[in-house]
């Protein structure tokens, strides 16, 4: 009988920046790292709310230490001191989780300059900051992985939503080139496209409240939970998933036959 691989879906020892995890998906992934093992850089526009993530991280059972920066990822400076700050408490950078975003509903006509030009900046310039800046010290190391958050709507139409889409399309595509491109430095490049998630932003987006969202078990896995997003990102970070690189994984569970989402949700 031949011998068995048990495969390693660990992250222990290793340092992982996540933007954008003061909340929804980016908290999950933080979160779900820390209990694997991995020290978490938690990261967002504002200082007050992931210092409550990564205090909250540091008081569990987690065996990863958290430390919190401040940094909008649209600003290169401060990409530049996230990953200097990361270097300077864990010794480098292993694993960078490119989450931070935003989204409005709008028809195209109705959207401004400002309006089309915040979404790019912060979705794909973030993303084009974030992986050049920790991609420099990923390559004067031992390589690493990248994991970029796109979304459903980045891959098909979705009404309302063409900036939306177009910059989380354009990080799909990023994906792929980067990972043909950094296979010599040993970093892979991977990516998650989310479909419906319960998540503040989600809630502020679509015009509802969290608690009004029904129970995912209620449309048979429809709306998702951060926590299925984080474990996929995980197994892309971790060692399992060594031979995995340029891919996209659509995590959106399973569709209930004759109901739309938008009957599910109420906004019809």
């Amino acid at each position: 009988m031949p011998d068995l691989h048990t495969p390693d879906f660990g992250v222990e020892g290793k340092t992982a920046i996540v933007t954008g995890s003061s909340q929804g998906i980016g908290r999950s992934v933080a979160e779900t790292l820390a209990a694997s093992g991995a020290d978490v850089v938690v990261c967002s526009r504002s200082q007050e709310r992931v210092d409550e993530v990564a205090q909250a991280i540091e008081s569990s059972d987690a065996p990863g230490r958290a430390l919190a920066v401040e940094c909008n990822v649209r600003e290169r400076e401060e990409v530049e001191a996230l990953v200097a700050a990361t270097v300077e408490e864990f010794g480098g950078v292993d694993i960078l989780v490119n989450n931070a975003g935003g989204e409005f509903v709008a028809a195209f006509e109705d959207i401004s300059p400002n309006g089309w030009n915040a979404i790019v900046d912060l979705n794909l310039n973030g993303t084009f900051h974030c992986t050049q800046v920790a991609g420099e010290t990923m390559r004067e190391g031992d390589g690493g992985c990248i994991v970029n958050m796109a979304s459903v709507n980045g891959q098909h139409a979705a009404p309302g939503e063409s900036h939306y889409g177009a910059s989380k399309a354009a990080i799909i595509r990023l994906t792929e080139t980067l990972a043909v491109e950094w296979a010599e430095h040993d970093i892979r490049v991977n990516c998650v496209a989310p479909g419906l998630i319960q998540t503040p932003g989600v809630a502020e987006t679509l015009g509802i409240d969290a608690e009004q969202m029904p129970p995912r078990e209620q449309v048979d896995r429809r709306i998702g939970h951060g926590e299925d997003i984080a474990d996929v990102v995980q197994f892309l970070a971790s060692p399992a998933a060594a031979f995995v690189n340029g891919e996209t994984y659509t995590v959106k569970g399973v569709p209930r036959a004759g109901n739309s989402m938008s009957s599910d949700l109420g906004l019809e």
